[in-house]
């Protein structure tokens, strides 16, 4: 118990050093960003291997997905580079790819590896669009959602993270990880709070606007995403994800602070 308590002291002590870029919220991240990146690369690998991989060269679709994740990356760079944050990011080495999945659903793991399922294009319906739900996953990605779930569940655990402790090496960090990551059957449904999903709204609509998608475009889209339900979502309380209104709702008061990022065009 005392190790708990001292180990969770610790970390309220690390968290106010690490800042949210744009919301500026602290946050718990105990997990060095090499870590962090290199489990997730491994992942990655392992999921494109088991998947199919949509070609850029021969699908305008997946052409579509690097462009759109192209620019919305140089956009992030930029902001992070002109508000002295470009460290966090330095080591990134981003990929964009379109996977033939009849899921609705896209994710971006940290060290900037993204992918997006053919699933959700019928649903995005335009590329603006798209740049909603990427700038949304790569907001997780820049936030350190992951490192912050992560993190939260190493203190729970106990797991000490500083020493010579190689998290990768640890069955119960790599199932954290795993746990928070949704690694498994459902590779990408990360298990992010309600809280981390707005905050990931609230990124992604700016990182868009910055790269020259009009910001706006977010409200039709998850407004799509509420009549697919068709009623069949669980209650709000019940989900980590907020409901299709409150995001709405939400989207509506951001737009005023996302349309001062907005350029038409910009690349």
């Amino acid at each position: 118990m005392k190790k708990y308590f001292l180990l969770f002291t610790a970390s309220l002590g690390l968290a106010a050093c690490s800042r949210v870029p744009i919301t500026g919220r602290s946050q718990l991240n105990l997990v060095p960003e090499s870590t962090m990146q290199s489990m997730a690369l491994q992942e990655y690998q392992s999921f494109l291997s088991s998947n199919k991989v949509v070609s850029q060269t021969t699908s305008k679709d997946a052409e579509m997905v690097r462009r759109v994740g192209q620019r919305i990356a140089a956009a992030v760079t930029r902001y992070m580079n002109q508000n002295n944050m470009g460290n966090e990011i330095a080591n990134y080495k981003w990929e964009f790819n379109l996977v033939d999945s009849k899921e609705v659903n896209a994710w971006c793991m940290p060290g900037g590896k993204v992918v997006v399922y053919t699933g959700l294009l019928p649903v995005t319906q335009n590329e603006t669009a798209l740049a909603c739900v990427m700038g949304h996953e790569i907001a997780h990605a820049i936030a350190r959602h992951g490192n912050e779930r992560m993190s939260q569940g190493l203190v729970m655990q106990g797991i000490q993270v500083a020493g010579a402790v190689a998290l990768n090496k640890n069955p119960t960090a790599v199932n954290i990880f795993n746990q928070a990551f949704g690694v498994g059957g459902n590779m990408g449904m990360l298990a992010f709070s309600r809280g981390n999903e707005l905050e990931a709204d609230h990124l992604g609509v700016i990182f868009m606007a910055m790269a020259g998608y009009n910001p706006q475009e977010a409200i039709p889209f998850w407004q799509r995403m509420a009549n697919m339900s068709n009623g069949q979502k669980p209650p709000e309380f019940l989900s980590t994800h907020p409901s299709d209104a409150t995001r709405v709702q939400k989207l509506q008061q951001l737009m005023p602070e996302a349309m001062k990022y907005y350029t038409p065009g910009r690349a």
